[in-house]
């Protein structure tokens, strides 16, 4: 029987009916000269559903009820920053003279555009303590390749080809090897102490004249704040390297400290995380870099600057690393972080980082009793629980993200950082309310409850779901990537 509430696009399908209406061709039919071998010509006419208008909408509404996100839910996604997504944001993407224009036009006639282009670099470049900005990354992975690149391209010009080897430490972004490994680097892991924080003994041991560079997110993926930064800057700088900071975490610190003041020479954030531009299957990334003095020449080109009265693109950088993306980055992206710094001022950007910090916090010690607190300071904007109590009960922290589902909150990140053991890493953010998070802990509490007096809800979960408990090894392994009729 068909869900009357949901109907479903192919079983509703009826010979003879439409839901479009296309108007009459009104230009000549043209030969695209282009032959066409036999084997991609399609013999018969695809096999689409036939349905009415109000069939197909009510299909297309359905599936986006079905959908979550940060307009769904509270969504404590950790190292995310599944933040909201002020709708100014998208009032100003919308207007004509952004909308409207094309990045083949004369840059006589998009000088609104650059100007607003310009004014972002030069405000990321003040949150951050940098000299120059690039808006060209496409994301946040893509930014920390652009950077490797320009940290390869200074060594490469100092003759010092011998830095191969990248550190990163052993609670870092995934990405952060993978981008040195693509980059032509070596990654090196330099471990974790007692406290979650980057050892200074492994540090100095695994340094060296191959050290290009070492990178780094403050606060670190566990949400704490690495204290001795300033002494691990001078390790790297007097041992010949660069320090590359990892923006995903500039959320907790924006008004506070800046990574240019901490010693890092290079610098990529994360719009779409920590300026609100949507993100996941809301939208594209934006991963802007920024660098000191010493590096500038390196940057991506073209560059944009401002010569007297206009805005215009340089590209005449002879040690540029070239170009990294078409159409100098995401501007809807881009546009929507401007309208974010531009509305909330310098006061506001530090009344984020408060609220963020305040919210994790709260959380954290609401919830420090019931799940294990590997690392029991005061955390930045996200912490990291341990789900080793409710694994002896038989439940484990993919049961636990499971059960979450059944309450309409999104999961927060499982089994990562990767040196944490049976890790829930949850961030907050700073646009939840109270009453949100308490909604939050309280399930937390329950779930923790159930797993000693009913593990086996937990187990079995979710319920309440459209898609219930899967195989997870036969889901990766064997994936159904089409729609298949009864």
């Amino acid at each position: 029987m068909v869900n009357q509430d949901f109907p479903l696009i192919f079983e509703n399908s009826q010979s003879g009916r439409t839901s479009f209406s296309l108007p009459a061709l009104d230009v000549p039919e043209t030969d695209l000269g282009v032959e066409l071998a036999d084997q991609y010509i399609r013999k018969d006419a695809p096999e689409l559903p036939e349905v009415s208008e109000l069939q197909i909408i009510r299909h297309y509404t359905g599936l986006s009820k079905r959908n979550y996100g940060v307009d769904s839910g509270f969504y404590p996604l950790g190292s995310c920053t599944m933040k909201y997504n002020p709708k100014i944001n998208e009032d100003v993407a919308r207007l004509d003279g952004f909308s409207h224009i094309h990045p083949y036009q004369d840059t006589k006639t998009v000088q609104g555009a650059l100007e607003m282009m310009y004014d972002l670099q030069t405000s990321l470049a003040e949150i951050t303590g940098m000299h120059e900005v690039s808006l060209q990354p496409a994301a946040g992975a893509h930014g920390e390749w652009t950077g490797l690149m320009m940290i390869r391209a200074y060594h490469e010009a100092n003759g010092d080809t011998k830095r191969t080897k990248v550190i990163v430490p052993d609670s870092a972004h995934g990405t952060n090897p993978a981008s040195a490994t693509v980059a032509g680097f070596e990654s090196v892991t330099v471990k974790t102490n007692e406290r979650g924080l980057v050892d200074l003994d492994d540090l100095k041991r695994v340094v060296g004249e191959d050290t290009a560079a070492l990178m780094l997110t403050n606060p670190n993926t566990l949400g704490l704040f690495e204290e001795e930064i300033l002494e691990m800057a001078k390790i790297i700088h007097q041992a010949g390297g660069k320090l590359y900071y990892d923006g995903a975490n500039l959320n907790a610190i924006m008004g506070y400290v800046r990574p240019g003041d901490m010693g890092f020479d290079v610098v990529h954030l994360n719009l779409h995380k920590t300026f609100t531009g949507p993100h996941g299957g809301g939208g594209p990334g934006s991963g802007p870099v920024g660098v000191t003095t010493e590096i500038a020449k390196y940057l991506p080109k073209p560059v944009l600057t401002k010569r007297e009265d206009q805005y215009v693109f340089d590209y005449d950088r002879p040690d540029s690393i070239g170009r990294v993306k078409p159409y100098y980055g995401n501007f809807g992206i881009n546009l929507r972080a401007y309208t974010y710094i531009r509305t909330m001022g310098a006061e506001g950007l530090k009344k984020v980082s408060e609220y963020a910090v305040l919210n994790a916090n709260y959380m954290m010690r609401s919830l420090q009793d019931e799940y294990v607190l590997p690392y029991p300071q005061h955390c930045k904007h996200e912490f990291v629980l341990s789900g080793k109590k409710q694994k002896k009960l038989g439940v484990r922290t993919l049961d636990i993200a499971k059960r979450l589902l059944d309450f309409d909150y999104h999961p927060p990140t499982i089994y990562f950082p990767l040196n944490v053991e049976e890790a829930l890493m949850i961030e907050p953010t700073e646009t939840e309310a109270k009453e949100t998070l308490d909604g939050f802990i309280e399930t937390m509490l329950h779930i923790s409850n159930e797993a000693k007096e009913n593990p086996e809800i937990v187990q079995e979960s979710p319920h309440t779901t459209i898609v219930k408990r899967m195989d997870e090894a036969t889901a990766a392994r064997k994936p159904v990537l089409k729609y298949k009729r009864n």
